[in-house]
């Protein structure tokens, strides 16, 4: 029986919101300035993606919404209020006045992206491609065809092959770079930031592509750790321990979204005791593999690690 929250009975599929736009550099800093000059005022969704935001943001309404999806996908901002939208922790962290990396010129800020866009089921195309499809290389129509299969199976109303065509091309762009091609106009030769990470390869074939498994050499010890205990925290949050089944092969865990080996995972957990400075420890004891907490499964205590990745960038800068 496939396992995750795309089989439960209550989950509500999303093919949509990214007008056809993937995610552009500079987005995420552009809607996270907006959001953070209307913080504060009341009912202030409006005031953000009104006439006078696409205005100041100079592209067409239908880019902005782009902007807004992926700066919410991304967890940046926040609009579960009514009529209200907020930066979050991880937005003021990143991009605030004093953020880490608000032009994004550091990796780990990619990683921490794309762990939002694919550790949580929201983005259907983009959870299940990495938690659910079952092979390495894939071909374009064939994610189509699995994906119009899952919404069929799953009897989702209301989603049109068109819709999942539009989201599985979007997908791609995210993290695979164009071929060059005179066709091509300036804005849209411009690349995601996430085929930096190198994710997803085209192979010879027209439209086949591959998903690069084994060691990431930019994935920094702190957006790992951020990344595994917020996994625990919505995968088994009352649990003591968390196994190595769970981490290296659940949806949506560090294992699957990171495209990471059993040897991968062992060899990141192995270290866990120095990097977390005995917050989290790696087991074997009586033959159970698992990571053993002793610290509380919170936002707070996963985000104060992601700086770990970031202190090389802030001494050279110093220098």
């Amino acid at each position: 029986m496939s396992r995750g929250p795309l089989y439960q009975d209550s989950y509500s599929p999303q093919f949509s919101g990214h007008e056809t736009f993937p995610l552009r550099y500079g987005w995420l800093k552009k809607a996270f300035d907006r959001v953070a000059e209307t913080e504060g005022e009341d009912s202030n969704r409006t005031a953000c993606w009104d006439d006078d935001a696409i205005a100041r943001f100079g592209v067409g309404k239908n880019m902005v919404a782009s902007m807004r999806h992926w700066a919410r996908a991304a967890r940046v901002i926040d609009e579960t209020g009514t009529n209200s939208v907020q930066t979050t922790e991880l937005g003021r962290m990143l991009f605030g006045a004093k953020g880490l990396d608000p032009y994004m010129e550091h990796p780990a800020t990619l990683w921490l992206i794309h762990w939002q866009l694919t550790s949580r089921p929201e983005k259907t195309t983009w959870f299940w491609a990495f938690s659910h499809y079952p092979a390495i290389t894939f071909e374009r129509e064939t994610l189509v065809k699995r994906l119009d299969r899952l919404a069929k199976d799953r009897a989702w109303s209301r989603v049109a092959n068109t819709t999942i065509k539009n989201d599985v091309a979007c997908f791609i762009r995210t993290y695979v770079a164009r071929q060059p091609s005179g066709k091509v106009g300036h804005d849209d030769a411009l690349e995601s930031p996430l085929t930096e990470l190198g994710l997803i390869k085209a192979i010879g074939k027209k439209d086949g592509f591959r998903f690069v498994r084994g060691p990431k050499s930019t994935l920094g010890d702190g957006t790992f750790v951020y990344a595994l205990i917020d996994f625990w925290s919505r995968h088994s949050p009352n649990a003591a321990t968390l196994s190595f089944e769970a981490v290296a092969h659940a949806p949506g865990g560090p294992g699957r979204v990171f495209l990471l080996d059993e040897n991968d995972v062992a060899d990141r957990l192995a270290v866990l005791d120095d990097a977390t400075r005995g917050a989290l420890k790696w087991s074997e004891t009586a033959g159970l593999k698992q990571v053993v907490r002793n610290i509380d499964i919170s936002e707070e205590a996963a985000l104060s690690y992601v700086p770990m990745d970031y202190r090389e960038l802030v001494g050279k800068e110093a220098a």
